[in-house]
């Protein structure tokens, strides 16, 4: 087979990490790469000096790694040009701005996929496995916390700034514990009570979110996204009926967040002569990270026939954009 062809429009932190899965993965080649500060790249391949440019390059598709407010008219254009899409999270400043893509695929057969890569983790694949054996029972309750350290000139950051990236560290960091949340229960949720502020930093975007969600089921759920926890923290945990499962740490390419762990056990293996609430655990830890590996997989499957896309769709791009938005409307701290 031959190799599929593939272009980056935006090339900074995300982008030179899909890049490097490029470069490693068989089957397929990186052509070129679009970015608004084309002479601050050093790459052996083509740079092009506009985004129309790029589309016009022969490329079977398109990595959208540029700030938020460019992803949903960029993922269109490509769309349009007849490109494959692949796009990082957040998928768009506003739910609204996904419509007309959405509309756009209820007749395409192009592949577009948007870029969640937590779920390709494999304490988040080892925990899924533990769900669908069906002996934890049914799901009672999930707490999530993700927790940035920040930096010493982190109000400089562009995710500061609204109008690039749509929202704080709920969109930047907090959007991935709830697709997690999506993606443990299998439903929607919607926000009863949420709290966003800046708490320490003086920028425009909340540094910290506090939310409770609610599943379509009932399954309660919290989240508490901080840009000020000063060590990098996360940490999920789901509760059942029979037993729980906690994801500590998790893997990224600088390391701050590992090592990663599942621990798991159940409520019948509790010694009762040594007090309640010490059952027996079991716990794993991984040490790699082949999750952006996989992204890239399934969407080249989905490209070549040999599969679907099944994580990150449209469909989840627009849920998770719906339920943020709740998230913000329901903001006590107005």
């Amino acid at each position: 087979m031959e190799d599929l062809k593939f272009g980056i429009a935006g090339f900074g932190k995300m982008g030179r990490i899909r890049a490097e899965s490029i470069f490693d993965f068989r089957g397929a080649e990186l052509v070129c790469i679009f970015d608004k500060n084309n002479e601050n790249i050093d790459s052996k391949v083509n740079l092009c000096a506009s985004f129309d440019q790029l589309l016009d390059s022969d490329l079977d598709g398109v990595f959208i790694s540029t700030y938020v407010d460019a992803a949903a008219d960029y993922v269109l254009r490509a769309l349009r040009s007849g490109k494959h899409v692949f796009c990082e999270k957040p998928p768009s400043l506003t739910r609204d701005q996904l419509l007309e893509i959405k509309e756009f695929q209820l007749d395409s057969n192009l592949v577009l996929k948007y870029g969640f890569n937590h779920r390709f983790h494999y304490s988040v694949i080892e925990a899924k496995k533990l769900i669908h054996g069906g002996t934890m029972g049914n799901l009672l309750w999930m707490r999530g916390v993700y927790g940035k350290a920040g930096s010493l000139d982190f109000k400089e950051n562009w995710r500061n700034y609204k109008e690039y990236s749509g929202g704080g560290i709920l969109m930047d960091q907090g959007i991935h514990m709830l697709d997690l949340f999506r993606f443990f229960s299998g439903e929607e949720f919607s926000c009863k009570a949420s709290y966003l502020d800046t708490v320490f930093w003086d920028i425009e975007n909340e540094d910290n979110a506090f939310v409770i969600l609610e599943s379509e089921s009932g399954i309660i759920s919290s989240l508490h996204s901080t840009a000020n926890q000063w060590k990098h923290k996360f940490l999920l945990e789901l509760t059942f009926e029979n037993g729980f499962i906690n994801l500590d740490g998790i893997l990224s390419t600088t390391g701050s967040y590992a090592p990663e762990k599942i621990i798991y056990s159940y409520r019948d293996q509790e010694d009762v002569t040594k007090g309640m609430g010490r059952p027996l655990e079991i716990s794993s830890i991984f040490e790699v990270d082949n999750s952006w590996k996989y992204e890239l997989q399934e969407f080249y499957n989905a490209i070549k026939g040999l599969g679907t896309v099944k994580n990150g769709t449209i469909n989840d791009a627009f849920q998770i954009m719906s339920l943020i938005e709740d998230i913000y409307s329901s903001n006590l701290k107005r």
